[in-house]
């Protein structure tokens, strides 16, 4: 079976046009308030979509850190449809509404080793359930949560209290949870409600390129949208984007940092996890679960503006980690995991052009991963030192530029491939 709770490419975020215009895009400090700031001796396990049943890595460290055999694992649901709108609600075959989809990750969880999963009855249909005491209580006796994807508006909508942006009951009891040593996972939108201010709402990167952000949810699910105000804050050093190789979402996540003035982002790849010990304190250290592994996009030196050709982007820097690697956030280090070691660069084949460097949604013979694949490609060559790729839209037609900069190393299992790349340049320009 699939990831019931994964949306479509293009999702409607909310349903209505720009449902937060009336926001105004508050900078960090204004951020959202929640009851307990008490930095996390926790974990969080963050998952960029899709991810497979069968995956006992990710599952196993969810339910690991949980307690084992002894973990029990409260499952929340809210970014999916309520079963009142539900038209296959009846059918366990074809259903993909909260108690649907609850009920499968409550049964994946329980296959993969949790002595108990349930599911959290908190959705557009029992909104008044994240006030209730009586589920409060059942998360106090939690081990660890799991929030699924869909939509992360209704998030937002069921678990945080409106304008006041601040935590209902059922949030801050898991929020306590957390700073106490329970796990918090997240796949998709369960993973990017996680995210503190200027969540990301939806976007492709070609418009999110043209045209810039603005903060709102909007029917046009081409435009780049965020919440000034945010998730649930649980992970701060950064931005958080999902599902990026796959729908080729860096360069939104790129426009939206510029735009918002943050430093970093996290790349979530599929069927792979952002695990974060500690989230928010001095010793939070992130390790990458999976083989798409996890992209960071670093701002720190980049310069953003806009010409009469269009904006551009220059100085930024990416760095993508597979599985065992091991990030520092206070001072932006990698370790490679055991068993990897420096790339020798070999192959002297040029790197296969690219013209859909973001994989457009209008582009049917479109590839995945198109963007990492022409980083690794030049990490592999010895005689290129510069790669460039472009957008498959025109008007303007955006080129990215990968540079081996001083500084960039690329780590290898196998000694041929590329797979953990550190410090690549990346410039964006219009033509």
């Amino acid at each position: 079976m699939r990831d019931r709770s994964l949306p479509g490419r293009r999702p409607v975020l909310a349903g209505v046009t720009a449902l937060l215009l009336t926001l105004t895009a508050a900078p960090a400090a204004q951020a959202t308030v929640h009851t307990s700031s008490r930095p996390a001796e926790g974990s969080l396990v963050l998952i960029g979509g899709a991810l497979a049943e069968n995956n006992a890595q990710v599952y196993g460290e969810i339910v690991e850190r949980a307690g084992g055999s002894r973990a029990r694992i409260g499952v929340l649901t809210a970014a999916s449809i309520p079963e009142s709108q539900d038209p296959n609600a009846d059918d366990p075959e074809r259903c993909s509404n909260s108690a649907c989809n609850g009920a499968y990750y409550a049964g994946l969880f329980e296959k993969h080793g949790a002595a108990d999963a349930e599911w959290i009855p908190v959705d557009l249909d029992h909104v008044a359930d994240a006030d209730s005491d009586a589920v409060v209580d059942r998360i106090n006796s939690m081990t660890g949560f799991f929030f699924g994807g869909g939509d992360q508006y209704r998030y937002v909508t069921t678990l945080l209290h409106g304008d006041r942006h601040t935590d209902s009951k059922v949030l801050a009891a898991i929020r306590v949870k957390l700073a106490n040593g329970a796990v918090v996972a997240g796949t998709s939108a369960g993973a990017q409600i996680a995210a503190g201010p200027d969540m990301i709402t939806g976007g492709e990167s070609y418009q999110a390129l043209r045209d810039g952000s603005a903060p709102g949810y909007f029917d046009d699910a081409t435009r780049l949208g965020y919440h000034p105000r945010g998730g649930f804050g649980f992970l701060r050093s950064g931005l958080v984007d999902t599902h990026t190789g796959a729908y080729g979402r860096e360069g939104r996540a790129l426009r939206l940092a510029a735009d918002t003035g943050h430093d970093r982002v996290y790349a979530l790849q599929e069927n792979s996890a952002l695990v974060v010990d500690r989230p928010g304190t001095r010793a939070e250290t992130l390790t990458v679960l999976g083989s798409n592994g996890v992209g960071i996009l670093d701002l720190r030196d980049a310069r953003a503006r806009t010409t009469r050709e269009g904006w551009t982007l220059t100085r930024a820097r990416y760095t993508h980690l597979t599985d065992g690697d091991r990030y520092d956030t206070r001072d932006w280090s990698v370790r490679p995991a055991s068993g990897k070691r420096a790339l020798i660069p070999r192959t002297t084949s040029p790197v296969p052009a690219n013209h859909d460097v973001f994989h457009s949604a209008d582009n049917p013979a479109g590839v995945p991963y198109s963007f990492l694949d022409t980083a690794r490609a030049l990490a592999m060559t010895r005689n290129q030192r510069i790669a460039t790729a472009t957008t498959y839209e025109s008007a303007p037609r955006f080129t990215v530029t990968f540079t081996k900069r001083p500084g960039f190393t690329a780590w290898t299992s196998d000694g041929t491939t590329a797979r953990t790349l550190l410090g690549l340049g990346i410039d964006i320009t219009p033509r």
